[in-house]
């Protein structure tokens, strides 16, 4: 807190200077400037497809978008200080957007504030200055069709994916920085390369030079930075429908009793949040949703492990993400839970196979056990399911293991001598679980049609 405080007090201002929009053969490419005035200065960029031909001059939507995206990008830079103030200086913010804002930065790094030991307060811990105006004047709209589909190698997205293809809808996917498991994903799929459009995302590592001399790190809310840029995504390219892969679970907050969520970004406050703004200040015409937000992780692991030709291709380890080609890295909480949710569903040589050793055997990976199953303070930080569906998925493992006659591995047993395995109640959660249906979501009609079918396929 100390830090955090003399930080503020030496860096009393964030500016965020300028959105630069140029056109380069059929990309859009944005540079932004950003500033921790008297400290450092940060240039960070990305990088479209334009396969609609949107023009740059005088477009007030796609100025829009960009600046937008830049609001989202900023956070990453801003918190190496956490300037009192942030002044904008290009595009323009009303007093809505300006509260839209702080909710989402407050709400995004209640993580990182939560690591540092920062108790942060929603009204003071930033100012939001709006003083410069948007350039142009004219919105810039086209009729707009299919579904853009983004995909981050991961079994959520990969099974979006499927159902959506197998429904006969025209999906595109999207990714930022592409990856092996991407790649192999629209591949197994059955699309083409054509069908993926990638976004080149440039970061400033001059943040990494603040970070190793003592200036704050921590989470901040990806996700929206996802949405931010699959919306311009979606614009340049013409596609009506935004279609994520976030689920119910990650409503649920990572530290008990306290509104700490690592992934509220893919909430279903977020995605609320976007889809209000999309509609007021964006207008693009796109239409933001979850199409998995009405189930459970347990719930899409056993949607998802029906589809077996993903089950080697697949990649859901943050860690294992910088190495190329991604892997599992086998060693974090990620892998653990992935692990631990396919377990009813995936036979466990083939679940060996997928991480490369058995998870579930693994003694180092005790305290992120403890955590997932909710017998700590805190789940881990990462995107995982529920206490419930962890415990859940555990209890029907280890039923399993026992109706074989099989040795249960050293996680396993360590749940059975904690005395929580309670046999008599698995067939009533699972029940239970299988009727779950979370009517606060976003999807079209169509869409919710297209859901249920796949549900149905397993019922």
């Amino acid at each position: 807190m100390d830090k955090f405080n003399r930080l503020r007090k030496e860096n009393p201002l964030f500016v965020y200077k300028g959105c630069h929009i140029a056109e380069n053969n059929d990309n859009i490419d944005i540079i932004y400037d950003f500033e921790i005035e008297g400290l450092a200065e940060f240039h960070p960029g990305w990088s479209f497809p334009n396969s609609a031909d949107i023009p740059v001059g005088n477009n007030l939507t796609l100025e829009r978008l960009a600046f937008s995206l830049g609001m989202a990008e900023a956070l990453s830079y801003w918190k190496a200080a956490c300037s009192p103030v942030m002044r904008i200086e290009c595009g323009e913010l009303d007093e809505q957007q300006v509260k839209w804002w702080k909710k989402l930065y407050f709400m995004g790094l209640g993580e990182f504030f939560y690591i540092n030991g920062i108790e942060a307060d929603s009204e003071d811990f930033i100012k939001i200055e709006s003083v410069g105006q948007f350039e142009s004047h004219d919105e810039y709209r086209i009729p707009l069709s299919g579904c853009l589909v983004p995909i981050g190698g991961g079994k959520d997205s990969a099974l979006t994916l499927e159902t959506l293809i197998s429904a006969g809808q025209k999906c595109q996917c999207y990714a930022i920085n592409n990856r092996n498991s991407i790649v192999k994903t629209v591949e197994t799929a059955g699309l083409q390369k054509n069908d993926l459009l990638v976004a080149k995302r440039k970061f400033d590592r001059s943040l990494i030079k603040l970070n190793d001399s003592g200036y704050l790190n921590g989470h901040t809310p990806f996700s929206a930075v996802v949405a931010f840029s699959a919306a311009t995504a979606a614009y340049l390219n013409g596609l009506q429908y935004i279609v994520l892969s976030n689920e119910a679970s990650a409503n649920e907050s990572t530290v008990a009793g306290k509104s700490v969520n690592h992934q509220y970004s893919k909430s279903f406050t977020f995605e609320s949040d976007f889809h209000f703004y999309e509609e007021k200040y964006l207008r693009t015409g796109t239409y933001y949703f979850s199409f998995l937000r009405p189930l459970l992780e347990f719930q899409i692991a056993e949607l998802f492990s029906s589809h077996r030709k993903y089950l080697p291709v697949f990649r859901s380890c943050n860690l294992g993400s910088k190495v190329s080609p991604d892997i599992w890295c086998g060693k974090c909480p990620k892998c653990l839970f992935i692990a631990i949710i396919l377990s009813p569903f995936v036979e466990h040589d083939e679940l060996c196979a997928i991480f490369g050793k058995d998870m579930l055997n693994d003694e180092n990976m005790l305290q992120y056990f403890i955590e997932l199953i909710g017998r700590s303070e805190h789940k881990p930080f990462e995107c995982v399911g529920s206490i419930s569906e962890v415990n859940l998925a555990v209890s029907m493992t280890i039923r399993s293991y026992m109706n074989r006659g099989e040795e249960l591995p050293f996680l396993l047993q360590k749940y059975i001598d904690a005395g929580l395995y309670e046999a008599d109640k698995i067939d009533v959660q699972l029940a239970e679980l299988h009727r779950y249906y979370n009517e606060n979501n976003l999807l079209p009609d169509a869409f919710t049609e297209i859901l249920k079918k796949e549900m149905e396929r397993l019922a």
